[in-house]
């Protein structure tokens, strides 16, 4: 991955030795000691038509703040961390061919130092992609100009570099993505901190009987994995489970998708690559809160020993399932996730997944659906709106659960011939797949939410923020900011 280093200096932007300086500055006035301690550049700004709204960027000559060229991004007149993040995001996603950029604040924001140092490293960001010759640079190095402490910093650069690893796995092709490769991708992230891994191939996944995952995955060549990540420091506040989806490349199996939905299928992995990444982070920061991560990884390919329709799986606590659709395949290994992460007991559970086409649906493409236990739902609802990542409660009907019903299997996997609520279907689907507190039978469920970024992990549009076109990274941020909620004590 590729995100610029982040350093800290007070001094002036020359003595940083930066080659451009991002000015950030709350709105445009008609009062010029209102864009302190750039007052100097206002009769520039408003020459140039500078609007001053959110996000508002463009370059001027400044020769009294900086020799080098000058780019002045504006977070609203009403600025909060959230849209200083966005607009240091903005400046340094589009200000390009200089090494190393100053960031310097105003007055009016100069509070949200930490939310200007995460902005700046998550729009800093560039995939090393495969096309020939050079392209335009961004920043190789961030010089904050802010009396910030180191710790929130180290904070910054982990969210950031988080972000950029389920950014790069996401885009990487999947002819170098296979399931091999994601489990051993993550043995190696995880390498250097203090965090378990263990891999079950195809044949541990045979004898644990994890028929939902070996399923999906029997049609490839590339054979399935499950990988179990495990943080457990001394004196944890608690334990949370993450299960995410790892579908390497998904053409929907012998329910074939159309040509066009195929295109950009090697994104289904985002679920395992986001908990893969969150996890990376809690244990760099050493949060006291213990994560047990599971991946679980197929391709979903047609071939001659590929499911077919009318199937019947088993998955690893023994209920069945048929499967009337093979590109309803993310429920089928979230299953068995789900049901490997209950036996442990967490104290909660999310799972992370690209399922739906229908939660695109229902919240276009920036929306992370979130369904669940209310109690849960809202507390990753206050993560999402704490890191600046929109997120929505979406409902699970109770009346819906009659269409689960199978003649020949304890439910089946898709509703063929009916769009309605497909998300809400999905939902309650996995649902049935989270474990009890305990071995009573009326014992509640696991607490239990699941985050659907069919839509939020990828963004086609136009760049905003700090957000450029591709894969997002959507939702990472807010897993790091549930686990430290936890790690402190406290609940939503």
């Amino acid at each position: 991955m590729t995100s610029p280093a982040l350093e800290l200096h007070t001094g002036a932007p020359a003595d940083a030795n930066a080659d451009a300086v991002v000015l950030v500055v709350a709105g445009l006035t008609d009062t010029p000691e209102d864009l302190s301690p750039f007052s100097s550049t206002h009769a520039a700004l408003t020459a140039v038509g500078f609007t001053g709204k959110a996000g508002a960027y463009t370059r001027i000559p400044a020769p009294e703040v900086a020799d080098v060229p000058v780019a002045v991004v504006s977070a609203g007149p009403a600025p909060d961390a959230n849209a200083v993040r966005e607009a240091v995001g903005a400046a340094l996603r589009t200000l390009t061919g200089f090494d190393r950029v100053s960031v310097l604040l105003g007055d009016a924001v100069a509070e949200h130092a930490s939310a200007a140092a995460e902005g700046a490293l998550l729009g800093g960001y560039r995939f090393d992609d495969y096309r020939s010759g050079d392209q335009p640079k961004r920043a190789g190095t961030v010089v904050l100009h802010a009396d910030l402490p180191a710790e929130d910093a180290a904070h910054a650069t982990a969210l950031a570099e988080a972000v950029a690893l389920t950014r790069d796995l996401v885009t990487t092709p999947a002819e170098w993505l296979g399931p091999d490769d994601l489990a051993k991708r993550a043995v190696e992230e995880l390498a250097s901190l203090d965090v378990t891994v263990e891999v079950l191939d195809e044949a541990a996944l045979a004898a644990g009987g994890y028929g939902g995952i070996l399923g999906v995955g029997q049609g490839s060549e590339r054979p399935p994995r499950l990988v179990r990540l495990d943080y457990s420091p001394a004196g944890a506040a608690g334990h949370i489970a993450l299960v995410g989806k790892g579908i390497t490349f998904d053409t929907g199996g012998l329910s074939l998708k159309p040509p066009a939905s195929m295109v950009g299928m090697k994104t289904d992995m985002a679920g395992a690559a986001s908990i893969l990444a969150a996890t990376k982070a809690v244990a760099t920061l050493g949060l006291p809160i213990r994560l047990t991560t599971w991946l679980c990884i197929a391709d979903n390919m047609p071939s001659g020993s590929a499911i077919r329709p009318g199937d019947v799986l088993r998955f690893a606590d023994g209920q069945t399932v048929e499967v009337l659709n093979t590109d309803a395949e993310g429920r089928l290994v979230l299953a068995d996730g789900l049901v490997a992460a209950s036996r442990e007991n967490p104290d909660v559970i999310l799972d992370v997944a690209t399922l739906t086409g229908a939660i695109i649906v229902a919240l276009g493409m920036r929306h992370t659906g979130v369904f669940g236990d209310d109690d849960t739902v809202q507390e990753v609802l206050a993560a999402a709106s704490a890191t600046g990542e929109a997120a929505w409660p979406m409902p699970l009907p109770e009346h819906m659960e009659d269409e689960l019903k199978s003649p020949i299997a304890d439910m089946v996997n898709a509703k063929i011939g009916d769009p309605a609520g497909g998300s809400l279907f999905a939902g309650l689907f996995l649902r049935r797949m989270v474990g009890r507190t305990s071995d009573e039978a009326d014992a509640p469920r696991i607490p239990w939410a699941h985050l659907d970024i069919a839509g939020s992990s990828e963004h086609k549009g136009a760049p905003y923020g700090f957000t450029d076109k591709g894969a997002t990274g959507a939702i990472v941020r807010t897993l790091i900011a549930f686990a430290e909620t936890r790690a402190n004590g406290a609940r939503a």
